[in-house]
C-alpha cells in the first residue's frame, strides 16, 4: 500500500495542481500521512527550478500548520486515550516526570525531528500530548522545516536532476549527522 501511495504521490508532480497537491501532502505528513512532501517536492522543483524557493515556501507553511493539527492532536485527545492507557499501566507518575524533561528540551526535539528522518508527525503529536509551549513549537517547527526544505530546494536550484539521488539517498543521513555533530559540540561546551 505504501508503495503505490509513494507512487501515485511521484505522479502528482506533473500535475497542474501539483503545488496545491503540495501543500496538502506537507499538512497531512505533519500529522498523520506516511509519506514525506520532499517525494514530490523533487520532481516539481527539477521540472521548475525557477520556482523552487516558492515551492519550498509552500511546503514549509503547509508543513508547520499540519504540525499545529499534529500538536492538537495530541493536546485534544490525550486525556481520552493516552491517559487512561498510562493509568492501566500505573504510569501517570512516569509520563509527569517525561513530560518535565520533554518540555524541557522539546525544542529540540522538534528541530532534531523537523530536519532529520524522525517522524516528524510523532514529534507534533507528543509535543501537544506534553504540552509544550506552542510558541516554541512553533518557532522551532518554522526553522527546522524551513531549513529542512529550502537546502533541498537550493540543492535542486543550484545543481540540478543530478544531484537528485544524492537528495533522496543521503541527505537525511547528512541532517542526522549534522545534528550528532551538533549535539555534540554542545555536551562537550557544556562539560568542558
Amino acid at each position: 500500500m505504501i508503495r503505490t501511495l509513494y507512487d501515485w504521490t511521484i505522479r502528482q508532480a506533473h500535475h497542474p495542481r501539483a503545488l496545491w497537491l503540495l501543500a496538502f501532502v506537507a499538512f497531512i505528513e505533519s500529522s498523520v500521512f506516511p509519506i514525506p512532501p520532499d517525494i514530490l517536492m523533487i520532481p516539481m522543483i527539477i521540472a521548475a527550478p525557477r520556482k523552487a524557493f516558492v515551492i519550498a515556501g509552500v511546503a514549509t507553511i503547509a508543513s508547520v500548520l499540519g504540525g499545529m493539527l499534529g500538536y492538537w492532536i495530541g493536546a485534544a485527545f490525550f486525556d481520552q486515550i493516552g491517559l487512561p492507557v498510562l493509568e492501566f499501566y500505573g504510569k501517570t507518575g512516569s509520563f509527569e516526570t517525561f513530560r518535565q524533561t520533554y518540555n524541557e528540551w522539546g525544542a529540540w526535539a522538534v528541530l532534531i525531528a523537523g530536519v532529520t528522518p524522525f517522524p516528524y508527525k510523532v514529534i507534533t503529536i507528543l509535543s501537544g500530548s506534553t504540552g509544550l509551549d506552542i510558541v516554541v513549537f512553533t518557532l522551532a517547527s518554522v526553522v527546522a522545516r524551513g531549513l529542512r526544505f529550502f537546502i533541498v530546494a537550493a540543492l535542486l536550484w543550484k545543481f540540478g536532476a543530478p544531484i537528485r539521488d544524492f537528495i533522496e539517498r543521503r541527505l537525511g543521513l547528512m541532517f542526522t549527522l549534522f545534528v550528532i555533530a551538533l549535539l555534540a559540540g554542545f555536551v562537550l561546551i557544556r562539560y568542558i
